[in-house]
């Protein structure tokens, strides 16, 4: 019993430090854009650290590389859920490519937008080709992307094929893709399934019996050496299959 209390007054603090912290940087994120600049991007990943904390996750960064990550890459991974929009920020330096739909997520929305998060409408060819057009430019400008190759949300099994967009801007950059799997450890409990809101998922975390999420990065993968982007993006699902039936199956 005071092992339960204890856990849902911290809860309650991690919550009050971060409504104290949103509020910071949605206030900041009205000034003009000369006065908020790089340091504004890092401070949302400081944010994107408080709200793990704030919905009681036990986030671990597994590292199964066995050699140095690149100084620049593009990060993918699978998305069975909804923390990764906040875990992946919170332990890599990257510009994420997220659902048009976020920008309405109350603070949340404008906070991604001010730190450059790239937003797209999926089911709009116009949107897809401006969001390929925007990561292709951020890549070229330096920066490490982050995108989700199944193209959404599609649960806890990794999905029958993975978009070609993003491998296609690896081949015309050179700059690899960082495999990254995810594992839920109570994936009941964190899968988003259908009708659940984000404010429904928030619950689940926070009540989870098994908080440990579990985050294995893996080598860089060169696109030199692949003919198109759907053979790349073929070989990297495989791969993913393979840590599939290592963790969840």
């Amino acid at each position: 019993m005071l092992k339960f209390i204890a856990k849902w007054i911290w809860l309650l603090w991690c919550w009050i430090e971060l409504s104290v912290f949103t509020a910071f940087l949605y206030a900041l994120s009205w000034l003009p854009r000369p006065f908020t600049g790089r340091y504004y991007h890092e401070l949302s990943r400081v944010w994107c650290r408080f709200m793990v904390r704030a919905l009681g996750f036990d986030l671990r960064l597994q590292q199964k590389n066995t050699g140095p990550l690149p100084e620049q890459y593009i990060l993918i991974s699978n998305h069975p859920s909804a923390l990764e929009d906040f875990g992946i920020p919170a332990l890599f330096d990257i510009y994420p490519l997220a659902k048009n739909g976020v920008r309405n997520w109350y603070f949340i929305g404008r906070i991604s937008a001010r730190s450059d998060t790239i937003f797209v409408k999926r089911d709009n060819p116009d949107s897809r080709r401006a969001a390929r057009e925007a990561l292709t430019d951020a890549v070229n400008k330096g920066r490490s992307i982050a995108v989700f190759p199944e193209g959404g949300c599609k649960g806890r099994r990794i999905f029958s094929s993975f978009q070609p967009g993003v491998f296609d801007i690896s081949i015309r950059t050179g700059v690899p893709i960082l495999p990254v799997f995810l594992h839920y450890e109570e994936q009941d409990r964190f899968e988003w399934h259908q009708p659940h809101t984000l404010l429904h998922k928030f619950w689940h975390y926070m009540t989870a019996q098994n908080n440990r999420a579990n985050y294995y990065v893996y080598d860089a993968i060169s696109p030199q050496g692949f003919a198109d982007k759907q053979a790349f993006a073929d070989h990297v699902q495989s791969k993913y299959l393979e840590w599939q039936a290592r963790y969840l199956d």
